[in-house]
């Protein structure tokens, strides 16, 4: 997420309406797609957080693989932290508001976020794996106290990978240009020019391929044993572990869309100086920005739907909450008269 793409190169073609609006896209496309990113940003962090408080209140619900998914839930609400300062940018490039400090925090943020699910959906899948083929070795290694150790391994990897993000970035102005009026949130030249935007487009395509393809064969390597496996097992037993390894491969496959997502988000969030303007390059950050906020407010949805017991949770908390409430207004009630 995160639209920092560089939209100095379209300052020569796009005529006297984007100096007076400085906004490189027409109001129809705006407005749709602001108004599913503020839908979609209300369903994701709400949803995220939800999922965040269930995971750690439910005592069952606190498995090796749902401490995965909480942090997870945070890195996803953690990007939509961003989305105010992108749809920002999306209707007015410049001046820039928010100041230098945002506007590095904001890109370091999204990016560290990004690297830190695509490490966790690659996690959990090398977990799930072992479970599955090697169950009784992975009961007896996979522990809670590994994996919140992994889960801090990942995070730190992530933000010292997307460290050199803080360098390329920043607040800038064109020479001889008025600074209060022309300030943009965008690579900064005498960076990009030592060689560090390249080398992070590099480290996104090992963050692409790399995870890409441990999913693909760690897919085809689950599929084949869960086949296997239902084929030896009797009528009622070979169902349930049907249905108890479906919510495996469901997961997966939703990390595989999570992944692919990838070139697009860093489109959206990564412009490329040597682009030339065109129909395409205008219509595709909207949509990637309204994809990148879709991916995150994904999981709660595939949650709620794919385990009963998750559902069972919410209907839990929410009666609680409801019957507190009830209490509290009659206790308030009660003192009144």
């Amino acid at each position: 997420m995160g639209s920092r793409s560089n939209h100095s190169y379209f300052r020569n073609d796009t005529g006297s309406s984007e100096d007076q609006s400085f906004s490189l896209f027409d109001v129809h496309i705006l407005v749709p797609v602001t108004i599913i990113s503020i839908v979609l940003f209300f369903m994701g962090v709400s949803g995220n957080l939800i999922t965040i408080v269930i995971f750690r209140r439910s005592q069952e619900m606190r498995t090796t693989v749902n401490m995965y998914l909480s942090s997870m839930a945070l890195s996803d609400t953690l990007i939509f932290l961003g989305l105010p300062s992108d749809l920002y940018r999306l209707w007015k490039y410049k001046p820039y508001i928010f100041g230098d400090f945002l506007c590095k925090f904001f890109i370091y943020l999204s990016e560290t976020c990004t690297y830190c699910t695509i490490l966790h959906i690659t996690t959990v899948s090398v977990e799930r794996y072992f479970a599955i083929c090697f169950p009784l070795k992975a009961k007896a290694t996979v522990t809670k106290y590994r994996v919140k150790r992994v889960i801090l391994a990942l995070w730190g990897c992530s933000l010292l990978t997307a460290g050199p993000i803080l360098f390329l970035f920043g607040v800038e102005h064109p020479h001889g240009s008025v600074p209060q009026e022309s300030r943009e949130c965008r690579s900064i030249e005498r960076v990009a020019r030592t060689g560090l935007l390249e080398a992070m487009t590099w480290v996104s395509t090992v963050y692409f391929f790399l995870p890409m393809l441990c999913l693909t064969l760690l897919y085809g390597l689950i599929c084949r044993r869960l086949r296997r496996s239902g084929q030896r097992l009797p009528g009622c037993r070979a169902t349930g572990r049907r249905r108890a390894h479906t919510q495996t491969v469901k997961m997966l496959g939703k990390g595989g869309f999570e992944t692919a997502t990838t070139p697009c988000q860093e489109g959206a969030e990564r412009g490329d100086e040597s682009l030339e303007p065109s129909t395409v390059t205008l219509y595709v950050q909207p949509f990637c920005l309204s994809l990148a906020s879709l991916d995150c407010c994904l999981d709660p949805i595939l949650y709620f739907f794919m385990t009963s017991e998750f559902q069972d949770q919410i209907s839990r908390h929410s009666s609680l909450v409801i019957r507190s409430r009830l209490m509290s207004k009659e206790s308030g009630s009660s003192i009144k008269e």
